[in-house]
Parts: C-alpha cells; structure tokens; sequence
C-alpha cells in the first residue's frame, strides 16, 4: 500500500523496516466524524453547555497543515497530510468511505515523523503535489462515547464530533445540535475556497502581530 511504503522511508530511522507494516496497521482507524459551522455567538453557547454537561477538557494545540495530493490517491479520494504542533509532526494517510449518513467516515494511517524537510522531499518525489497549508487552533474536548473539538480557522469557527453513528446523534442531542449548520467539506476544501492562492497552493494562514 502507498503509505505503508512511504512510512517504511520517511521512519526508517525510528523503526526496523521488517515491522513497518505492523507498525501501521496498530496505527489505522476507521474515523467517523461530523463538522459544523459555528457563528462567535453559537460557539460560546455550545462551549458553555460542554462544560455544563461535565464533558472533559483534555488539551489546546496550534497546528500547521500540509495537505498534498495527486497520481493514485486521488483515485481513491485520499490525501497526505503532515501536521505540525509545536515539534512534533505526524504524518496521516486519509482515504474516504461511501456513507449514506451525514457523518463524514474515513480510513486513516498515520505515524510520527522526526525529519520533516526529508518527508515533504519524499511526498514531492513520489508525485504528489502540496495543495493547501492551513492554520488551526484547537482544543479538545472528551464528553461521554465521544471527542469534540473546537477550531478556529483563519476563515471561520467549526465543531467536530467524532465516534460511532450513535455516540454522535446522542451527542447532538444533548448539546441541541438541530438548528446549527453542518459542514460536509473538509478544511482543505474551505482553505482552497476561503484562503488566499500562492502560487499553486491554497494558504490559510492567521495574521501575525507587528512587533515593534
């Protein structure tokens, strides 16, 4: 498979190739997911009901995303994407399943990466092209069966919950989820039409503060 051959490159120092498929396997899921459209108001209301609802807050991070694309993976409807936060990096493999439900499902590889430079090389080299770099703050949220996450996007603010069909519907109802928006497309997919084109990739990227 396409990522188990590139992850057998890009980890050949952390990891004996001889096990690299075992490796990747124990890392792979199945993610089963469903991405609203929050206004600053809306965001606020849910936020508070999180709490109110004893849901667990588990972390706050600031990403850099690097989604590429290209050759067989867009037969599939599949992507590479390396996430930076902080210092770590990983390095997802993301292929789309056909539902008929409203949640978004999709296979998913991924591994920690330490050379990021030489796996951006390695990605270009096997064909595949950078098409959107997004910037996101997240924070993290545990509430019974399910993960909530809350981001802010350069171009907006959006909820995602993640579990099984069922843990999500009754998540929805707890937090009364009937009226807000849902977001079939992914943040690649708003980057490219909400962000700014440089040269051939879409750029979404906050606005730094001038210092002095």
């Amino acid at each position: 498979m396409l990522f188990e051959r590139l992850v057998c490159y890009v980890s050949a120092k952390r990891i004996n190739s001889l096990c690299c498929t075992s490796y990747i396997r124990k890392s792979m899921n199945i993610e089963t997911e469903i991405k609203y459209r929050l206004s600053p108001k809306r965001l606020d209301e849910i936020t508070k009901k999180i709490v109110d609802l004893g849901a667990v807050f588990h972390k706050e991070v600031f990403e850099v995303n690097y989604q590429h694309r290209g050759g067989e993976m867009d037969e599939r409807g599949a992507t590479l994407r390396l996430r930076k936060i902080g210092d770590h990096t990983v390095l997802t493999y993301k292929e789309k399943i056909k539902t008929d439900s409203g949640a978004k499902r999709k296979i998913e590889y991924e591994t920690s990466v330490g050379d990021v430079e030489s796996t951006e090389k390695i990605i270009e080299r096997l064909g595949y092209r950078l098409t959107a770099v997004y910037e996101k703050r997240r924070k993290y949220w545990h509430l019974d069966d399910v993960e909530i996450v809350l981001d802010e996007l350069p171009f907006g603010l959006y909820m995602e919950i993640e579990g099984t069909i069922d843990s999500i519907e009754k998540a929805e109802k707890k937090l009364g989820l009937a009226t807000i928006e849902r977001e079939p497309r992914g943040y690649p997919r708003l980057t490219i039409k909400y962000g700014t084109l440089n040269g051939t990739v879409a750029e979404a990227r906050f606005e730094r503060k001038a210092t002095a």
